[in-house]
């Protein structure tokens, strides 16, 4: 029986305009080709405009007649078709905008290769060919590598080539030689057989016309490698970005940092002494009974938002949110020198935000928010957990106090509880933070419920 369930249309195989086969369900690869191809077209239109603008002149330059404004008309038809590309253009496979691209090339081909109809040259058919017209498309192929994929800038060189070929190929079967002018060549330059043939206004120099369009297709083809090794960085870079936004998720930017510049360094599982803070709000039950879901979801998105800012600010890890409160830690993943001055710093400036935001939740009729801190300094282990989803953990007795002291919060009518241990280490991180523990009571054998013994603890009310 054939397996179907993986069958691709046989057309997709070899659609021109689709990128390489990237995960494009993942939003960052996705906006990152979007972006990409989005610069790029207004680049290539712009380019585009500036080189038919400057063509234009020197085209006028080149041949100084009325019958020049045909070919700014063919001019003006490449720069409006150009508008309707980066109208159409967007990423995965888009059949307008490659018939828009072949429409392009077809436009420069007939304008090119059939004779003005307003112009009164007697000159030769074959004369068109002397002026090197083919080297302008060379603009449109590097206009290519702005905006589109690999497989289309080959495509580009492909259909020029043939659309080219077929052009010249028509125009010297169709074409009617002057009489009397190759002979005359051929008689001015007898023994010369090369020169003739080289100055004969009715030969179309088959063997040049086949090296242009073997040229061509060589650069088409440099080109496509090149944009392929360029989509594949593009891709590379969008999958660190999408890295660092998982890892911006718990990390402060320092350590995202330093995340991202070393080999898997949070695999170890090891013991360090860190500082934990948990933080909620008080009485949030009792708020959330009685009001709509949205503002109560409102009300937690504020209130994450500002602390989660905080915590970061002071160099902190969300380790997680918990339901209206969140845990961070401090010295994670990577111990630092102020990991327990930076805690307390954050503590009191979630308090001061507090009540900034109280402030503004006046003005505004609504209730005013209450929050209680714990925070405590101690030894935990830390280390990934999980198999193929994987979590950077925290375990540890540092953690459970940090947790009792947010909750003793209530018992003393505080707005942040510290333990002993943290207070200490502060000071010996640095005696000029002693600021930072202005305003706390110390209360001495304190009774931390969940705990077995008493503890030292200071509070803030």
């Amino acid at each position: 029986m054939t397996d179907t369930s993986v069958a691709q249309p046989r057309s997709g195989k070899f659609f021109l305009t689709r990128p390489d086969e990237f995960d494009l369900d993942n939003k960052y690869t996705e906006a990152a080709l979007e972006r990409h191809k989005r610069e790029g077209l207004e680049l290539a239109v712009r380019a585009r405009w500036i080189a038919m603008g400057l063509t234009a002149v020197l085209l006028v330059y080149l041949n100084p007649n009325w019958d020049v404004l045909y070919y700014h008309f063919i001019l003006a038809l490449i720069c409006a078709n150009g508008w309707l590309i980066r109208r159409a253009g967007r990423v995965g496979q888009s059949r307008v905008e490659l018939l828009l691209i072949f429409f392009d090339l077809l436009i420069m081909t007939l304008g090119m290769v059939a004779p003005n109809p307003f112009s009164d040259d007697v000159r030769p058919l074959a004369m068109q060919y002397r002026f090197d017209n083919f080297q302008y498309f060379f603009i449109i192929l590097a206009a290519g590598t702005l905006a589109y994929s690999w497989r289309t800038v080959i495509a580009i060189g492909s259909w020029t080539a043939g659309m080219w070929t077929i052009g010249w190929i028509a125009a010297w079967w169709f074409a009617t030689p002057i009489p009397g002018l190759s002979e005359q060549v051929s008689k001015a330059f007898a023994g010369f057989p090369d020169v003739a043939e080289f100055l004969d206004p009715n030969s179309f120099m088959i063997p040049q016309r086949i090296q242009q369009v073997i040229v061509f297709m060589m650069v088409a083809v440099t080109l496509g490698v090149s944009m392929r090794r360029l989509n594949r960085l593009l891709m590379t870079n969008a999958g660190l970005e999408r890295e660092r936004a998982n890892l911006s998720r718990y990390f402060s930017p320092n350590v995202v940092d330093e995340l991202s510049q070393n080999d898997e360094p949070l695999k170890q599982v090891r013991k360090e002494n860190i500082a934990v803070l948990f933080i909620d709000i008080v009485g949030f039950t009792k708020f959330a009974a009685n009001r709509d879901a949205y503002e109560v979801i409102e009300l937690l998105r504020g209130f994450h938002a500002r602390m989660e800012t905080e915590v970061f600010r002071h160099h902190g890890t969300l380790d997680k949110y918990l339901g209206d409160g969140l845990m961070a830690t401090f010295g994670t993943p990577v111990a630092g020198e102020r990991d327990a001055t930076n805690a307390l710093a954050c503590a009191r400036s979630m308090v001061d935000v507090i009540e900034r935001w109280n402030l503004e939740r006046r003005r505004a009729g609504d209730p005013e928010i209450q929050a209680g801190i714990g925070l405590h300094y101690g030894q935990v282990v830390l280390g990934d957990i999980g198999a193929n989803r994987l979590e950077f953990a925290v375990i540890g007795n540092a953690v459970n106090v940090a947790a009792k002291l947010e909750a003793t919060t209530r018992d003393l009518q505080a707005r942040v509880v510290i333990s002993d241990a943290i207070r200490t280490q502060t000071l010996a991180e640095s005696a000029k933070e002693a600021d930072l523990l202005t305003g706390f009571e110390s209360h001495e054998s304190q009774a931390v419920r969940g705990l077995e013994a008493p503890m030292t603890v200071w509070s803030l009310d």
